[in-house]
């Protein structure tokens, strides 16, 4: 195999683990984000911490699709190219942290501290650190990196079509703008304005998951672009 079509069909399979790890894990952290006494030991932690190991998995996926993307992208957009890898670092660490603070919530449960009332109001303090951390990574980093930074690179060197690129061009920068609104108060992160802001990204997302894992960069004949590089091979 063409070593850009391994590097696409690993991009592409890391694009659908990113889908099958973040919603699933997002639901399973019901119990503690949605009922104040989980500190108290009322329920079970184990959905919590498939959550958790759910949400690494997602984490481990989003760097990956970085890496796989990286060599390719360099290519024509060297500057960029490394500013996506960023990106995805940003979001990977801002998720990490969100991981973290659900976890010592588990952790103050096991440890039977959640009658004092204390404990309480660190869970609650931990809880919103996690909305914080989505709504600053999953809410507003993966808009200007997975969508306006990847689109823009991918239309540039043709390894999309362009009516996709351009598609996920405009739908990133949504999820961002949408991710300001919801920090000033302008609506809830939850709310349907949020929601049709932010599936234009997620149809885009799971677009490249699909493309890249059956078809593979999209052709294109190799030439020289504006900056004097050379534009990647076409591959199927």
């Amino acid at each position: 195999m063409d070593p850009d079509r391994r590097r696409s069909l690993l991009a592409g399979v890391l694009f659908l683990l990113t889908f099958a790890t973040s919603i699933p894990g997002a639901l399973l952290y019901g119990p503690v984000l949605n009922d104040p006494r989980f500190v108290l030991g009322d329920g079970s932690a184990t959905a919590v911490l498939a959550g958790a190991v759910l949400e690494i998995a997602l984490v481990i996926a989003n760097l990956g699709t970085a890496l796989a993307l990286y060599p390719v992208l360099r290519r024509t957009s060297p500057s960029l190219a490394l500013g996506y890898v960023v990106a995805r670092v940003m979001e990977s660490t801002l998720i990490a942290v969100g991981i973290l603070s659900l976890l010592t919530v588990v952790s103050l449960r096991e440890a039977g501290t959640g009658a004092d009332g204390t404990a309480v109001v660190v869970a609650h303090a931990l809880v919103a650190l996690h909305g914080w951390t989505f709504l600053l990574g999953p809410g507003f980093v993966v808009g200007i990196g997975n969508g306006l930074m990847l689109g823009w690179m991918l239309r540039r060197a043709g390894l999309v079509p362009r009516g996709w690129a351009w598609f996920g061009m405009i739908g990133g920068p949504l999820v961002s703008l949408s991710g300001i609104a919801v920090l000033f108060g302008a609506w809830d992160q939850v709310s349907a304005v949020s929601v049709v802001l932010t599936l234009p990204e997620v149809v885009w997302e799971l677009f490249l998951g699909v493309y890249l894992t059956v078809h593979g960069f999209h052709r294109r004949d190799a030439g020289a672009v504006a900056d004097g590089t050379v534009r990647v091979p076409a591959t199927s």
